[in-house]
């Protein structure tokens, strides 16, 4: 992987109408709106929801898949318009003084965005940090109802493809894992989107 990559830079798989994020959830949620290509009524709109679009990313979250409640991984393509209104709706989840100016500012923002932003350091097939970061978007509110309700294209339960990945990597077998992994290119954005979220 390219090390010399922005420090901020959004990297998903993306069409030219969609983008792919990643979620883990428990077989009961997952599998379910896998099936109905939505989520079903026992995912809770009540609580933030948060949305990867790097695939190791999720791998390093939810351990390929073998933590407790996020053993199914899902691919969820949601519209690219969803995608940039999440970001131009959102607030960074930490106070950034020379963003915010001051701390009564970034908590009156944070309580009203329907969004916010966490870049966490991306990760290697061993899930080793990088020196670039990864969006992270939690989703709550109008946020989360929309990304139910309106933006989801598609949902596929990726759970297999995670444990195969998973079980090349304990193998030693990195390249033939790197072949596996979803392509993951720079998403095309406008400066304004992203310029009230780097850190």
């Amino acid at each position: 992987m390219n090390d010399q990559r922005p420090r901020f830079e959004v990297r998903a798989h993306h069409t030219d109408s969609t983008v792919t994020v990643y979620q883990a959830y428990r077989p009961e949620i997952g599998r379910a709106a896998a099936r109905h290509g939505r989520f079903t009524s026992s995912w809770s709109r009540e609580r933030m929801t948060w949305i990867k679009p790097s695939f190791l990313w999720m791998m390093y979250r939810c351990g390929w898949g073998t933590k407790k409640d996020q053993e199914t991984v899902l691919a969820v393509e949601i519209s690219r318009e969803g995608f940039v209104w999440a970001l131009r709706n959102a607030c960074l989840s930490h106070y950034v003084p020379a963003l915010h100016g001051d701390g009564g500012t970034w908590k009156r923002e944070l309580r009203k965005a329907p969004a916010r932003v966490q870049w966490d350091p991306e990760r290697d097939l061993r899930l080793d940090p990088l020196p670039y970061r990864s969006l992270q978007l939690g989703l709550a509110g109008e946020a989360a109802a929309r990304y139910a309700d309106e933006w989801i294209v598609g949902i596929e339960d990726v759970t297999p493809l995670a444990t195969e990945i998973h079980g090349l990597v304990r193998e030693g077998e990195l390249d033939r894992a790197a072949g596996l992994l979803p392509e993951e290119r720079p998403y095309p954005l406008d400066d304004d989107v992203l310029a009230h979220l780097r850190a």
